[in-house]
């Protein structure tokens, strides 16, 4: 019988994988991703799908944008991936083939297509949307929800900013792939918040950085005049 990996087993694996100390505004972002990404990988009805993929990319790249080092965000997500025995790879062409797909699928004759998912033998994004649908014990997850999200603002990013609209399309998916309306809603307006929040925290970082190095230029200046008077 195997052990179970715990949030321990998971932390640890990934400061292997990644052994550079994560920017202070940012450990909270990466360590909740984790246990997150954890906790649904041990479940027992978990199974990885393209979707959830795209989801877990898009927060991630949403969340660390700004990240300094930048070459480290590659190495986090690697880690992240790798703490919980899977291939980031998989999450990044997973996600770049959904984008290209959804980018070319105007939204609306897309949600009647899914409304019509029972009937539909498509490929693509629309059969993978169908078996999750056939699938009673398919795992509702956030990330999924954030990976739906993303491919609604792939075809429409005007109609995503737009209550109504949005809210339209994720109804129309929730009752297609039978998940939680309600929970689905509350997990995006939550989502969509913390962005605003971390957006609002890098502005405030950048600035004081700005603040920093105007000082050390002033001073780098002082010294330089300083000199040139004494000699």
């Amino acid at each position: 019988m195997s052990t179970v990996r715990t949030v321990s087993d998971t932390k640890k694996a990934f400061y292997t994988h990644h052994t550079r100390p994560i920017n202070s505004i940012y450990r909270r972002v990466v360590e909740e991703l984790m246990v997150e990404m954890h906790l649904l990988s041990v479940n027992v009805d978990y199974r990885y799908d393209p979707i959830y993929g795209l989801g877990v990319v898009t927060a991630y790249e949403r969340f660390m944008q700004g990240y300094r080092p930048e070459q480290d965000r590659t190495s986090i997500f690697n880690a992240i991936c790798q703490s919980i025995g899977d291939e980031p790879q998989k999450y990044q062409q997973d996600a770049e083939q959904l984008k290209a797909e959804a980018s070319s699928l105007p939204l609306p004759s897309f949600l009647e297509q899914v409304k019509q998912l029972g009937t539909s033998q498509a490929g693509g994004v629309l059969g993978m949307m169908r078996g999750i649908a056939d699938n009673p014990t398919f795992k509702y997850s956030r990330l999924f929800a954030i990976g739906l999200y993303s491919l609604v603002e792939t075809m429409d990013a005007e109609a995503a900013k737009d209550e109504t609209k949005r809210n339209e399309a994720l109804q129309t998916l929730s009752e297609s792939l039978h998940l939680p309306f309600d929970k689905m809603q509350k997990d995006l307006e939550l989502y969509r918040s913390n962005l605003e929040k971390i957006t609002q925290a890098q502005i405030v970082m950048e600035d004081i950085l700005k603040a920093d190095r105007k000082k050390k230029e002033e001073r780098a200046k002082a010294k330089e005049d300083a000199f040139t008077v004494c000699v």
